[in-house]
């Protein structure tokens, strides 16, 4: 940007944008005004798994994580007082000897970004966390500063501190179109009129194909069904790291008040076309036969899931990009729109840095980290055009986890 900024929209109130506000605001660029259709965390981001591994799979993506646990630390600092705190119990990534060999491949990677990690048998598996019991075909990679977060206090506590530092939160405001004009985006129509902006952010996840029609522009995005499960409290506290379990088609962590989480795949799942810009993800449903299955997939892992029951299912959007990175950045020929969407099943754990950057790119017009690879500009229009006509299972799509 070569003008000063005066005013400055997000458009969605998951975690994405809440960070971009946050960051935004504390630059001290403009007004930024975030609008939500809802309430704060209604779609993705209260319906997360919230886990965060920063062992990914390029380069790009391992140095936004690692951005991403640098602030997650600062947050719990910053936020302590409104209830938030990072839970740093570590994150367990596990493979079996068809996976490892992949996986194995990028520990130079890791080793060249100063990443910690440990490799771990089975064995010393078992004797970090005796609740788990892992059998001799599986490897895990231990990340010592992954964890997770509590969604709902983490929403909570980040959009206190943003209007702390001014920003004007509008829930209950729906966006109804896009002001632009000769390749230039200058505001949002809402319900109760135009919203003028320097600048305006998209940050809404699975609906942002339906934003993106009314700029006749498309991105290469698929979106699936996902659920997770929350299990009545247990007797004790569950010593466990968050685990990333994908031998076993899912994931599970500590939950609060002694309870523990579990999200479990559904690979032949087809796409989800979101239906309108109103669609609410209350509306989705996961077949009655999936917590049996979940809970029998993962009790030989956990034991302690055999001897209780779920008390609560979310269901939700996952959102993949054709390549399987997130899309963060610019739009090609179009001026003051960012877009920062397609998180895999990682929003929670990019939202940090995710916002930062967006942020950056706003304010600064440049980032402090190469980004290109999730920049919009990598696609070209005839591929998205032939990804978005061909109708993929989930197992078929470019899959990524937390």
């Amino acid at each position: 940007m070569t003008r000063p900024l005066t005013t400055i929209v997000i458009v969605g109130g998951g975690v994405i944008g809440l960070s971009t506000a946050y960051h935004l605001a504390q630059k001290r660029v403009g007004k930024v005004i975030l609008v939500e259709k809802d309430k704060l965390g209604q779609g993705a981001s209260g319906r997360a798994g919230g886990i965060i591994t920063g062992l990914l799979w390029t380069e790009t993506g391992v140095a936004v994580r690692k951005v991403a646990l640098d602030l997650y630390e600062q947050l719990s600092a910053e936020l302590a007082d409104d209830g938030y705190r990072f839970q740093n119990v570590g994150c367990l990534n596990f493979f079996d000897h068809q996976s490892w060999p992949e996986r194995e491949t990028l520990l130079k990677l890791y080793d060249d970004q100063q990443v910690a990690y440990e490799i771990l048998d089975p064995a010393e598996m078992m004797h970090r966390w005796p609740s788990l019991v892992v059998n001799e075909r599986l490897i895990g990679l231990y990340d010592p500063r992954g964890g997770y977060s509590e969604p709902h206090d983490y929403v909570r506590a980040l959009a206190r501190r943003c209007r702390d530092l001014g920003v004007d939160i509008r829930q209950g405001t729906a966006v109804t179109g896009l002001r632009h004009a000769g390749g230039r985006v200058s505001g949002v129509m809402t319900a109760d009129g135009v919203i003028a902006a320097d600048a305006v952010v998209s940050t809404v996840h699975v609906w942002t194909l339906q934003v993106l029609k009314t700029l006749g522009r498309r991105l290469p995005i698929k979106s699936y069904v996902h659920q997770r499960y929350v299990t009545h409290s247990l007797p004790s506290p569950l010593k466990i790291p968050a685990i990333n379990a994908n031998p076993f088609g899912g994931y599970v962590r500590p939950a609060a008040g002694q309870r523990i989480l579990a999200g479990g795949e559904t690979p032949d799942r087809p796409q989800f076309e979101v239906p309108s810009p109103m669609f609410q993800m209350d509306e989705l449903r996961a077949p009655e036969s999936l917590p049996g299955q979940l809970r029998t997939a993962l009790s030989s892992l956990l034991p302690a899931l055999a001897g209780t029951t779920w008390e609560s299912v979310h269901v939700g959007l996952l959102s993949f990009s054709v390549d399987g990175e997130p899309i963060v950045g610019q739009l090609p020929d179009l001026t003051h729109f960012f877009v920062g969407c397609a998180f895999h099943s990682g929003g929670f754990a990019y939202n940090p840095a995710a916002g930062l950057l967006l942020a950056e790119l706003v304010a600064d017009g440049q980032t402090t980290i190469n980004i290109d690879a999730f920049s919009p500009t990598r696609f070209r229009a005839a591929n998205t055009d032939a990804y978005l006509a061909r109708d993929l299972a989930q197992k078929d799509a470019v899959q990524r986890r937390h």
